[in-house]
């Protein structure tokens, strides 16, 4: 296992939970602002191309091996969208997640599938030109659920039903959220594949 790894996202929701898995495997989850590193373009239609192209951009900032993740929601009844534009999904200016919530909510309302699923692709690079870059996958499906509810999690959790537990996944126990998420299936697949070098 990596001593250390640098993390390729900004995000601190995301930090706080690979920090917490990593830590349990004796890896310390480092923030790539740590070392200066500027926000890497995403200009790629897939979530692989996206997280190999950050990893990467990491891995060269920081010198040490680097971690990246893309993921989002999609929704059937849109094609798949936002998927890669999660994030952005009601425009850049300022970023939010309220604003993303209410832009998915108008676009499925007149939709009779509200199911959803979120996507998440790990790539973990030993260093930036890594030519057998680690790539693991997960995927978490649920019900988008209008009204949102629950205090955890963070994204679009607050409307994301899942039906076996009765509850969204902002209102899912932190412990289970983190053994059943897109993140987490994808962090085990990654885990093994590591171990496996």
């Amino acid at each position: 296992m990596f001593e250390k790894i640098v993390l390729a996202s900004g995000n601190a929701g995301k930090l706080k939970e690979f920090a917490r898995l990593f830590a349990e495997r004796g890896s310390e989850i480092l923030p790539q602002s740590q070392f200066d590193t500027p926000e890497c373009p995403e200009p790629h239609p897939t979530f692989l191309e996206n997280a190999l192209a950050k990893a990467r951009h990491a891995a060269r900032h920081s010198g040490l091996p680097a971690l990246a993740d893309d993921s989002g929601i999609c929704a059937d009844a849109l094609g798949g969208a936002p998927g890669i534009h999660s994030a952005r999904y009601a425009g850049e200016h300022p970023k939010s997640d309220a604003a993303n919530n209410a832009k998915l909510a108008a676009d499925l309302a007149g939709k009779a599938d509200k199911s959803c699923y979120y996507v998440c692709v790990l790539v973990l690079v030993r260093h930036p030109d890594d030519p057998q870059p680690v790539v693991a996958e997960g995927i978490w499906r649920g019900q988008w659920k209008n009204t949102p509810a629950g205090e955890h999690g963070f994204g679009y959790d607050p409307h994301f039903y899942l039906r076996e537990h009765g509850c969204t996944a902002a209102e899912l126990d932190p412990d289970i959220k983190n053994r059943e998420s897109h993140r987490a299936q994808a962090l085990r697949e990654l885990m093994k594949k590591i171990e496996a070098l």
